[in-house]
């Protein structure tokens, strides 16, 4: 019987093949309780299997392909880092010495700990991070049972090519695609699945920042993760179809339906091959207005995927990736100044002489950061309003001083902007220039050369986005956050499943926020860009070309879709249109019948 499982689309494309499940291993943990006696066998057991998945994940790292995903390397990182995290390892054996818990037992209690504190945190991307705590859980899961990963008999799994239930013929086709179901998919596993015959996958868990998202975007591989029950609702070898568009799967499709969608993958793959012959191609609407692409990036290693998709710069560098995972990685506490430097300069060598943008860290104090710098507050009932990004930086002026030297002294080798996120005061604006100020005066007196910085702040707060005159006052630029303006606009907070309904970037109060901000740019000769997930969303494309937005921030492999949505524009015809869709009680109505 046809049915169909919903989740989040976070790779385009179409995926058609059989199922292949891999079951947790976590579901079937053994609970019992061990003599006083054994407890060291216990921890010993425990110590044994993670330095196996240490040096597996190692071997792995030091094998990778060249073809393989810059992300993958990074990810495999992050296990490594959470595999020798005190946290775990003390509080495993604390489990086993004290409650006398076996092994299995033991490391799924602490890990359900520290899951907790991932669910609390505000930060998105640093929420998700759980399910890396789980994949390095199940891993050493695995070894303490002697079983192999998951991902290596899995060719085999799919290897009988029998008719579907609907007596579908297959006889044109030499090898059944296969598609990966699962709770969820680690970076280490991702390379195998890169190197077999998998068209696609589901996962149980997961978001559109998860590592299996971020590896199927750099992959182009259809995906859908956030599917719930998937991998208890379809069977070993079903039918199913991933749309990565829509983020549906279909399991065990009738005849017509499987031809439907067959047609929608062939085109699909079509207009994949004509995407790729953008690249090059300047991004201009058909009334001849210029349009800026720029890429996201996490790390300097993202600069050749920005380059690869066409990015003309990079219009966010997240540098909070640098300061984060230091104490487990025991290399002290904050990344200093030189080494902050070289990896800006890595990153603007990387852009080949296009402007990178880097914004001052961004995290708070509820994120793991915090323990390392000496910040932690414990009891913030919402982190999301507490010490985090601009206030976390000028609560802590030796921090923000040493990486604003590190980002002046870059700026002597290529072009610059640098980025201040969070700002909401004219205090915390004048405290802000006045560090600045004070960072070269330092370089100065150590006769360190530096460059110039062009100064942007992202309006990602409503109070901002109402006192523009101000910001326009002391900065060149201004960045739209639009993930975190919807987010304190519309009062929702996006992890929370039972309002994450409400999350609408299309609300009319939203809209005209970013309207205003982007008029006022533009009335005043300033540069304004949108770097939250509406840059890269192809269904807005045309009415921020209509408000009057000329440079877009995206992950690099939404680039090329959205240049597409801009060559076949004419923005001066989008903006009466533009302004009625503002005018609108319904602008999603007007969105999807343009």
């Amino acid at each position: 019987m046809t049915f169909s499982v919903h989740g989040l689309a976070v790779s385009r494309g179409i995926a058609i093949g059989r199922a292949v499940l891999v079951a947790s291993s976590r579901a079937d943990v053994a609970h019992y309780f061990v003599d006083a006696s054994k407890t060291d066998d216990e921890i010993m057991r425990v110590r044994v299997a993670r330095n196996a998945v240490i040096d597996e994940i190692t071997r792995i790292k030091l094998d990778l392909p060249k073809d393989a995903p810059h992300e993958l390397a990074a990810l495999l990182d992050v296990h490594l880092m959470l595999l020798q995290d005190e946290q775990l390892i003390t509080g495993v054996k604390h489990w086993i010495s004290d409650r006398h818990y076996n092994a299995e037992w033991a490391l799924t209690t602490q890990y359900e700990l520290i899951a907790r504190q991932f669910d609390d945190m505000e930060d998105e991307y640093l929420r998700e991070r759980k399910a890396d705590l789980e994949q390095v859980v199940e891993r050493i899961l695995r070894r303490m049972r002697g079983v192999a990963s998951p991902m290596q008999p899995l060719r085999q799994a799919g290897a009988s090519r029998k008719e579907s239930r609907q007596g579908l013929l297959l006889d044109d086709i030499e090898d059944v695609p296969l598609v990966l179901v699962a709770h969820d998919i680690s970076p280490a596993d991702m390379l195998q699945f890169k190197q077999s015959l998998f068209a696609g996958f589901v996962t149980d868990v997961g978001g559109k920042t998860s590592h299996t998202a971020i590896v199927a975007r750099s992959l182009d591989i259809p995906a859908v993760v956030g599917a719930r029950s998937a991998s208890q609702l379809i069977k070993q070898d079903d039918w199913v179809i991933i749309d990565g568009d829509a983020g549906v799967l279909i399991v065990d499709p009738s005849s017509i339906i499987l031809a439907e969608y067959g047609f929608k993958q062939r085109q699909g793959e079509l207009e994949r091959e004509r995407l790729n012959r953008l690249r090059h191609t300047p991004a201009m609407t058909i009334d001849g207005q210029r349009v800026e692409l720029l890429a996201n990036i996490e790390m300097p290693g993202d600069t050749p995927g920005a380059l690869a998709a066409g990015a003309v710069g990079v219009g966010l560098f997240r540098s909070e990736f640098l300061f984060m995972g230091r104490e487990s990685q025991g290399l002290g506490k904050l990344p200093d100044e030189e080494e902050q430097y070289l990896a800006y300069c890595k990153a603007i060598d990387g852009m080949q002489g296009l402007p990178v943008t880097i914004r001052t860290v961004d995290i708070g104090s509820d994120k793991p950061l915090d323990k390392l710098a000496g910040k932690a507050q414990d009891g913030h009932l919402n982190p999301a309003l507490g010490l985090r990004a601009i206030r976390w930086s000028l609560a802590d002026p030796p921090m923000f001083l040493t990486q604003l030297r590190a980002i002046l002294r870059a700026a002597a080798h290529g072009r610059v902007n640098l980025l201040v996120p969070m700002l909401v005061h004219a205090s915390e604006i004048r405290q802000t220039l006045s560090l600045l100020d004070h960072a070269r005066a330092e370089l100065d007196n150590r006769g360190v050369p530096y460059g110039p910085v062009q100064l942007g702040a992202m309006i990602e707060i409503p109070a901002a986005a109402l006192t523009l005159k101000l910001f326009l006052r002391y900065f060149d630029f201004l960045s739209i956050g639009t993930n975190d303006l919807i987010q304190y606009t519309l009062a929702i907070d996006r992890a929370d499943e039972s309002v994450a309904h409400l999350y609408d970037p299309c609300h009319p109060a939203v809209l005209r926020l970013i309207a205003d901000t982007i008029a006022e740019c533009n009335a005043q000769g300033k540069g304004v860009s949108v770097c939250g997930e509406m840059a890269g969303d192809v269904t807005m494309t045309r009415l921020l070309l209509g408000l009057g937005l000329r440079s877009f921030s995206m992950h690099p492999s939404q680039i090329l879709a959205v240049k597409q949505q801009i060559l076949r524009a004419d923005a001066g015809k989008l903006k009466s249109w533009a302004a009625r869709v503002l005018a609108s009680d319904d602008p999603a109505a007007l969105l999807q019948s343009a």
